[in-house]
């Protein structure tokens, strides 16, 4: 395979921690993906706030973006409105701002897989009125 795909905070996480539960998963399902990944700034403000300030980590983090493996695609005041109202639709969730502009990037760009470990979130998103994201790695 060789799918183009959007990059969540908590995959990106999981993917450089072999601490983390989903390590192995996301580590399995990384070579699947058409490089870069897609994400978006807000993205990547959640990583280094979950990273901290741990030298090591986020050492790891700048090597993975630096890698060429993730690129970041702009979110411009065109598109807040559209952010504005999936985090409207998806109060109940609630949708934060991150994930917002993943589910806007993913119906401007015409992408429709997502490296997250977000299940719960991402299996209630819908792209284009009806259509599921697909979830790499599955549960």
């Amino acid at each position: 395979m060789n799918v183009r795909a959007l990059a969540d905070t908590g995959a990106i996480l999981a993917y450089l921690d072999r601490t983390e539960p989903w390590h192995q998963r996301c580590l399995e399902v990384f070579g699947e993906f058409r490089l870069p990944l897609s994400t978006s700034s807000a993205v990547l403000t959640g990583l280094f706030h979950l990273v901290g300030d741990n030298r090591r980590d986020v050492e790891r983090a700048w090597a993975f973006i630096r890698s060429g493996a993730v690129t970041v695609l702009p979110i411009s005041d065109p598109d807040l409105p559209d952010i504005e109202a999936l985090m409207r639709k998806y109060r109940d969730r609630p949708m934060d701002f991150a994930d917002g502009t993943l589910v806007h990037l993913a119906q401007r760009e015409s992408l429709s897989t997502v490296f997250t470990i977000d299940h719960n979130d991402f299996e209630t998103y819908r792209v284009a009125g009806r259509k599921r994201l697909r979830i790499l790695p599955p549960r």
